[in-house]
């Protein structure tokens, strides 16, 4: 049998049962590819699902508010998905339907060639082959092709050779096929060659490459970032602002940050808060993002007094935190500064003396 006949026995028998396959809506389907971008599918899965209960239509996600689909994507990280799909389901509304060609699909906010692909075969039978990393993997060890898949020849060669492949009428099922062929079959660790059906014709597994294949060319230098988080609560408030545009986690929200290591002490004092003494609650927590690696130094700091605060900053009430999208690494600080020792002492030397007062205690 060919290569594209035996994928698509071997789906049928294998293929991953997934929400999203039971359904050709293009909605559904766009929805669980901008979701799965970079993005593990048993991560993915709750996520979607949610997604679908809270706006069961594009039209209602449209309508929600930026930092609502903010709020409801937290922990998937690499945010700049959840504002794109936001400004494409607005996108969509405004043209009164799903664009139904490959070039109309990669005029969506954040939808690329693959996810084109893969939404217009998927819901709509366009013939287009998806290649993406499972495919790469595939296509590289069964043709034994060592051209590095991140350079431009490299992803020409990919893209013509699955193209080449896509049997007729059945893109749909072929992409499906291969992409859960490279997930469950051809891993990229100790893949399952001994009870693959294609191992006869592999060229990497009769040549013994399967641990070269593919190629790609050495990744950028990851460079390390310096954070310094101030936690200031003031009669159970804290401050917060909202991320700028140019930078990591554009629109969520964090707490006073510093982009710079040193005493906070110091720090605060340049911004006009002299006399400040924060308490240490973490040092260099490690937060890895695609090409930097962060290094953030938690502090924690209780006032009774309302300092002055950085432009763009605002009071929020503790008891309101959860209503802002925050990222991964602001949650492990919201985390700590609400068991943070000094804290606790603190609102029980305020719960005394309330009681004192109100005992007549204190004269």
């Amino acid at each position: 049998m060919s290569f594209t006949t035996t994928l698509l026995q071997w789906f049928r028998e294998n293929g991953r049962d997934l929400p999203w396959r039971q359904t050709r809506a293009p909605y559904a389907v766009w929805l669980s590819e901008i979701i799965l971008q970079q993005t593990r599918t048993e991560q993915g899965r709750p996520y979607w699902e949610r997604f679908m209960r809270r706006w069961p239509t594009v039209e209602q996600l449209a309508a929600a508010t930026e930092d609502e689909v903010l709020r409801e994507w937290q922990g998937l990280g690499y945010y700049s998905r959840a504002r794109n799909l936001h400004k494409a389901a607005r996108q969509v509304v405004e043209a009164g339907s799903w664009p139904r060609t490959i070039d109309g699909l990669r005029a969506l906010k954040g939808v690329g060639d693959y996810t084109a692909a893969a939404i217009g075969s998927i819901a709509f039978d366009l013939p287009a082959a998806v290649v993406d990393g499972n495919v790469y993997r595939v296509l590289a060890r069964h043709f034994g092709i060592d051209t590095p898949i991140n350079t431009t020849t490299g992803k020409r060669e990919f893209a013509a050779l699955a193209q080449s492949l896509l049997p007729p009428g059945e893109a749909s099922a072929y992409n499906q096929a291969i992409m859960d062929f490279g997930a469950i079959q051809c891993t990229p660790v100790s893949p399952r060659c001994d009870v693959c059906p294609l191992s006869e014709t592999c060229s990497a597994f009769r040549a013994g490459t399967i641990g070269t294949l593919p190629v790609k060319l050495k990744k950028l230098e990851v460079k390390e970032r310096r954070l310094t988080y101030i936690y200031i609560r003031c009669q159970h408030q804290t401050a917060l602002h909202r991320r700028p545009a140019g930078d990591i986690w554009q629109g969520l929200y964090e707490p006073l940050c510093l982009d710079a290591g040193g005493d906070p002490a110091d720090l605060l004092k340049r911004l006009g808060m002299a006399g400040a003494h924060p308490t240490l609650m973490k040092k260099k927590v490690r937060h890895v993002l695609t090409h930097r690696v962060l290094l953030a130094d938690f502090w924690y700091w209780e006032t009774t007094t309302r300092p002055p605060l950085p432009e763009g900053y605002f009071w929020v009430d503790e008891s309101d935190l959860d209503a802002y999208a925050v990222p991964r690494l602001v949650e492990k600080l919201l985390s700590l500064s609400r068991s943070n020792p000094e804290k606790e002492r603190l609102i029980q030397f305020e719960r005394t003396a309330y009681s004192s007062r109100k005992n007549g205690l204190f004269s």
